[in-house]
Formats: structure tokens, C-alpha cells, sequence
């Protein structure tokens, strides 16, 4: 099986297990004083991970919740499990399963998976993106006063230097408004798929950012940094757009 339909396999079960679960939480945990796991997380991560093992036993994994599985390839499978924990013990029905895969720390498969909505976003490196069997392409909107925003924010919002509650106030009153999903991985198909123009966060995780950044590259958005720079996946702050308003909405944040 390639590395695509071993991700969208995994995706899909994994998402599977969400949607069974969904309401029916069995323990509930916390990281920090804000940062929420359940059983689901880990029931999820473990069947993920069962998929990828079997059809490429080789392969490093580096999974939310159990960490870093290291074998000494340059190939890297990156999960998130449970994309919008808080959302889903809340049974807010916006959440995902996001698998992106590496080589030699170049993204080249990106898959995420809502379940709620049966909604497969993926990509792969120079080949195009894709809802289900749909082509996406980014949306057209040319100025960030007629643009949809999206955002998100961390989990200790009051103990974190890039809290981006200043941003997400400035921002409100500079375009058509900003949404708050709760899962950034989906917040980044959104601008790959044109229902959004442009998403930012700070404070990211690597699993968050690696399918949707690829996903939105392939669908002919911009990744960068939020002043600019150059997009450092590991450094975790974000801004993707649809390339039309990415320097104004940059400038805009800084």
C-alpha cells in the first residue's frame, strides 16, 4: 500500500473510532492546567500508529500522545489523533485525525480526516490537492478588508508571550471577520479549500502544522512564518493564506 492510502487508511479508522466515541468518553486527563487528553486520544493515536507500522515497519513516528518512536530512518510519519480535543469532550463537532509524512524533512503526504463531516483533505507533493476526489484551490480574494479570517489560540492563553488575543481584536476590525475553530489542522483545509482566505496561530505543535501546511502549499496558498519569514514547522507559529492578501494580513500582525 503507498504512503497516501496507508494514511488515508489510517485516518479513516482512526476517525472511525472518534465518531463511535463521540459523547461516550471513558477518562479524561490533563497535560497542563489547560491542555486536555481522553482515552479516545490514545485509542485513536494507538490504531494510527498499528496501521503505519504494519505497511512500513522502517518508519520514524512522532504521535502527540506517545511521543517520539525513533528506528534511525529519514522517513517520519507525524500524528495528531484527536485534532480539537476540547471541542470533541464538549461534542462540538469540529475536530480531525491529521497524519503528514516526511523524507529527509521534506513534507510529501498530507492527510486529514473529519469524520463528522466524512471529509478527506490530502496532498502530495507537487501533485495537487484534493477534498475526497475534488481539486482545491485557494480562494481569490485580493485585499484583507473582504476576507474571512481564522485563528486559534493556546491552551494557557494567560501564560503564553503570543496569547494573539491582541491580534485576533485588530484583525476582527480589519476584515470581513474572524472565525475560531477550535482545530488548526482544519482551519488550514479551510484556506486550501477557498472557505476561508488566511489563518495564523502561534505556539503550534509539529502534528498540528504538517498535513494542512502541505495540504494549502498544494491548493496554491502561502506558508510562512506570521512576520514573513520563513515557515519553520518546528518553531510553530503559522500564517498560511491564499497568496492574494498574505503580505497585507502579515503586516497586519506585526
Amino acid at each position: 500500500m503507498s504512503v497516501k492510502n496507508t494514511a488515508m487508511a489510517a485516518a479513516r479508522a482512526a476517525g472511525e473510532i472518534l465518531k463511535s466515541r463521540l459523547g461516550n468518553i471513558s477518562s479524561l486527563d490533563y497535560k497542563s492546567a489547560f491542555n486536555i487528553v481522553t482515552d479516545v486520544d490514545k485509542a485513536s493515536e494507538k490504531e494510527v500508529i498499528r496501521i503505519i507500522a504494519e505497511a512500513f515497519p522502517g518508519d520514524e513516528i512522532l504521535g502527540e500522545e506517545s511521543g517520539a518512536h525513533k528506528t534511525g530512518s529519514t522517513r517520519r510519519w507525524l500524528i495528531d489523533p484527536l485534532d480539537g480535543t476540547t471541542n470533541y469532550t464538549h461534542s462540538y463537532p469540529f475536530f480531525c485525525v491529521s497524519i503528514g509524512f516526511e523524507d529527509k524533512d521534506e513534507m510529501l503526504c498530507g492527510v486529514v480526516f473529519n469524520p463528522t463531516t466524512d471529509e478527506m483533505f490530502w496532498a502530495e507533493k507537487d501533485k495537487g490537492a484534493y477534498l475526497n476526489e475534488q481539486k482545491l484551490a485557494c480562494s481569490k480574494t485580493s485585499t484583507l478588508s473582504q476576507s474571512l479570517l481564522v485563528t486559534g489560540f493556546p491552551p494557557d492563553s494567560k501564560n503564553v508571550k503570543h496569547n494573539n488575543l491582541d491580534e485576533f481584536a485588530r484583525l476582527t476590525h480589519l476584515s470581513h471577520g474572524v472565525r475560531r475553530d477550535g482545530a488548526a489542522a482544519l482551519d488550514l483545509c479551510f484556506v486550501a479549500a477557498g472557505r476561508v482566505d488566511g489563518f495564523w496561530e502561534y505556539n503550534l505543535a509539529p502534528w498540528d502544522l504538517a498535513a494542512g501546511t502541505l495540504i494549502v502549499r498544494e491548493a496554491g496558498g502561502r506558508v510562512t512564518a506570521p512576520d514573513n519569514s520563513r515557515f519553520d514547522m518546528n518553531k510553530g507559529h503559522v500564517l498560511a493564506t491564499n497568496g492574494f492578501i498574505h503580505t497585507e494580513l502579515s503586516e497586519a500582525l506585526r
